[in-house]
């Protein structure tokens, strides 16, 4: 098992956790339910209850430790100093403005891209986003610090640039309310041909 892209593994975990919740919910009520009993619990019945006890630890970092390897952006980050991006973005911010290098930034589906964000007064973010609100990406971009983010890109589509932390009212324009910070289809992805047409 292997996922792509955030939403694929957002899906994936909702359905991990959700099941995972529902157990933990069942502890709370067996436990619930022994406290309100008169009569002290059998020891046969204790032992059962530690073993799911146990059950639920297992699993909850088993699921972890074999997620793992199933998100490709991890592996990637670890091994990022051996990697070559096949595209570098440097970009900057500061006033509450981007300085983008283009326009509009486009790569080919598939290419690794490392952006390199740097601010010279303010704490931002720079998250990416698809159309329908949900996040792709996203990197703290602190002052006077290296900002770099690896990014390999499996879905096409244009997406839309702002800062995901909050940086002061003046990001906001106080007639409007909009986001300063917010660029409409900063950044594409492109899709060839053959991988358009499956």
């Amino acid at each position: 098992m292997t996922f792509q892209t955030s939403l694929e593994l957002l899906r994936f975990h909702w359905v991990a956790y959700t099941i995972y919740a529902l157990l933990i919910i069942s502890v709370i009520a067996w436990f619930a339910v022994n406290l309100t009993r008169k009569e002290r619990v059998p020891s046969k019945i204790r032992i059962p209850f530690y073993g799911y006890i146990a059950f639920l630890v297992a699993g909850g970092v088993g699921h972890h430790i074999f997620t793992y390897n199933a998100i490709p952006w991890v592996a990637e980050d670890i091994m990022r100093h051996d990697i070559k991006a096949d595209k570098e973005y440097k970009i900057k911010v500061s006033g509450h403005q981007w300085q983008l290098p283009a326009e509009k930034m486009v790569v080919k589906k598939g290419q690794k891209v490392r952006f390199d964000v740097s601010s010279d007064d303010l704490t931002y973010g720079f998250g990416l986003f698809r159309k329908d609100g949900t996040m792709v990406l996203q990197m703290q971009v602190l002052p006077l610090h290296k900002n770099d983010l690896l990014w390999t890109f499996n879905e096409c589509g244009s997406f839309d640039l702002t800062s995901t932390e909050y940086s002061g009212p003046a990001q906001y324009d106080p007639e409007t309310g909009r986001d300063k910070m917010f660029v409409k289809d900063a950044f594409v992805v492109e899709c060839d041909d053959k991988v358009a047409m499956r």
